[in-house]
């Protein structure tokens, strides 16, 4: 079931989006060389402790994982792009991590993932971190009224093939509410003008991610971390937005927080 807030609904919204924005900026600034996984997601349980918020993640078990989760920040490093469970290992001088959080504040939930170079960054790596960017950029600039669910994946598409990559679309953006993941799914590619029309009150999360030389992806055997098949790294971004009458509001927006 698709719901459309009305604008009280999407103010109430904000500071779920404030809180997500404030945790990744905060976790990303700690995730350095020699720091453990679970450092990070020690640090993101605290933080939701001290906000009063609820965890999307702790208690999540969807038919596609192995659940619950049981940690409250997906981690996933290297050739681990989509969420990675949190366990002992220490970050090391390269390492490209992925960061995907979630949370409930008062009802209402947001969702939005970064991609970091520990260290020192490899050149292919950040390229492609602006791949994503790029993608998400493109995505946001068409979830407008007038335009549908097939216009946001095909901006990713677009994105994506521009730079030569393939693109999996098995996992994608999602609806976002009272709840982590509803409807419309949205494919990281597909036909401009195709699906749910874009509406006022819309609130989606928005994720594209890119692997350096493969769509296949594989799950690891601890039933939730998901790895490019051929051991190529992976970058994934993340935002929720509402769809409003004019520019759609980046709930998620972490610039204010930036230096």
């Amino acid at each position: 079931m698709i719901e459309l807030l009305t604008p009280t609904q999407v103010d109430e919204m904000r500071p779920a989006g404030r809180f997500v924005a404030d945790v990744l900026t905060k976790v990303s600034a700690a995730a350095d060389v020699g720091v453990d996984l679970m450092d990070l997601d020690a640090l993101a349980h605290e933080m939701i402790r001290e906000r009063g918020a609820e965890s999307c993640y702790i208690d999540y078990a969807p038919s596609f994982g192995n659940g619950p989760f049981g940690k409250v920040i997906c981690t996933s490093v290297n050739d681990a792009v989509l969420h990675g469970l949190p366990h002992p290992y220490k970050l090391r001088d390269g390492d490209l991590l992925t960061l995907d959080f979630a949370v409930s504040v008062d009802g209402w939930v947001c969702d939005s993932a970064v991609t970091l170079a520990v260290g020192t960054p490899r050149e292919e790596d950040l390229r492609l971190v602006e791949h994503a960017q790029e993608a998400l950029d493109a995505a946001i600039a068409v979830a407008r009224p007038g335009n549908k669910v097939g216009d946001i994946s095909a901006a990713i598409g677009a994105v994506g093939r521009s730079h030569g990559l393939s693109i999996n679309t098995q996992f994608g953006g999602h609806g976002v509410g009272r709840t982590m993941h509803g409807d419309p799914h949205i494919a990281n590619d597909g036909k401009a003008g195709r699906g749910f029309p874009l509406k006022p009150g819309l609130v989606i999360a928005i994720e594209p991610w890119f692997l350096h030389t493969t769509d296949e992806i594989v799950m690891d055997d601890d039933g939730w971390t998901i790895r490019s098949a051929d051991g190529s790294r992976g970058a994934h971004v993340e935002h929720t937005l509402a769809i409003t009458d004019g520019d759609p509001i980046v709930m998620t927006d972490r610039s204010h927080l930036a230096g």
